[in-house]
């Protein structure tokens, strides 16, 4: 394709953390967070790219080629055969890294949505094609579909590529990301610890409860400590995040739905009364194996998005 992006195009991008499994819902459920990382990318003429970081990683995430958001960009240029921009790269990172609230998929999102943007009036990409594409360099779909979409996300994959839902969580539901400082773990880490295969009891227990799940999350949140019971992945997962374990023992055996959010090792508690969301944080600032950080979210319904700023008022 012989298009260019115009040098001095703008785009600001905004995407939301995400909280994947929810429980029993392995590599199927996942809901946006209203928590935020905010990119910004503006084309220039020659030379290569510059990533600045500020707030979370602005020491640790590489700020060369190997930028995930920057690989991103490039990814979906190359998919639509039009040579990647030269582009200075903001990026305001609020996610954290490592805590299992898809710091990673919204990178990926991030870098995809900026393409999305600067590629305006050159190639169109619709809901499907992002989907796809974040798929592709994500590895599955539970967490880049609701970064892209929002809301409480169904996904699936099919013969023709990754499918998914979007639904709305009931306006009863509170949420509370409890964060450890000092303890992070790789998705990849926490997959190889999962067995190949599980025994059938497990597999129909699971099944249950994902389907009682969306039940809780969208009509009937008085059900969600029952509905967040697991037997697929966290207990597999558990020696290798100790403290993660004992604080979703503690919360569980207070009458709390709290699960390990994603691959962990941030946790999850999902209640229907912000006064039990302000006890459940009680009880994890009480907590003295480790320090834990309360983050009292919402949920975020709009998903990621993308401005084309009018030439010129860039960097």
């Amino acid at each position: 394709m012989s298009a260019t992006v115009p040098v001095g195009r703008t785009v600001q991008v905004k995407v939301p953390a995400t909280t994947a499994n929810l429980g029993p819902g392995f590599d199927t459920l996942g809901m946006a967070l209203a928590l935020y990382d905010e990119l910004s990318a503006t084309v220039v003429a020659s030379g290569t790219s510059r990533v600045t970081v500020e707030g979370v990683g602005e020491s640790t995430v590489p700020t060369d080629s190997s930028n995930l958001v920057l690989q991103s960009m490039a990814a979906t240029f190359a998919h639509f055969g039009v040579d990647t921009p030269v582009v200075e790269l903001h990026c305001t990172n609020r996610i954290p890294h490592g805590s299992g609230m898809g710091s990673s998929g919204a990178a990926i999102v991030g870098g995809i949505m900026l393409a999305k943007g600067l590629l305006e009036g050159i190639v169109e990409i619709d809901a499907q094609g992002l989907l796809n594409l974040a798929t592709t360099l994500e590895g599955h779909p539970d967490n880049v579909a609701p970064a892209l979409f929002g809301g409480l996300s169904i996904a699936w994959m099919t013969d023709a590529g990754p499918q998914h839902k979007k639904l709305t969580v009931h306006r009863g539901v509170s949420l509370l990301i409890a964060v450890p400082r000092d303890i992070t773990m790789s998705t990849k880490s926490a997959r190889d610890l999962q067995p190949e295969t599980v025994p059938h009891e497990d597999a129909v227990f699971n099944l249950s409860r994902s389907a009682l799940l969306i039940a809780a999350l969208i009509q009937s949140p008085e059900l969600l400590h029952a509905a967040t019971e697991d037997k697929l992945h966290q207990d597999y997962r558990a020696e290798a995040m100790p403290e993660t374990n004992a604080l979703v023992h503690r919360l569980r055996n207070e009458g709390f739905a709290a699960v390990v959010s994603g691959a962990g090792p941030s946790v999850l508690v999902l209640t229907d009364d912000p006064v039990e969301r302000a006890r459940a944080a009680s009880i994890v600032d009480a907590t003295t194996d480790t320090t834990w950080d309360c983050l009292m979210l919402a949920v975020d319904f709009k998903g990621a998005t993308v401005v084309v700023l009018p030439d010129g008022e860039g960097f």
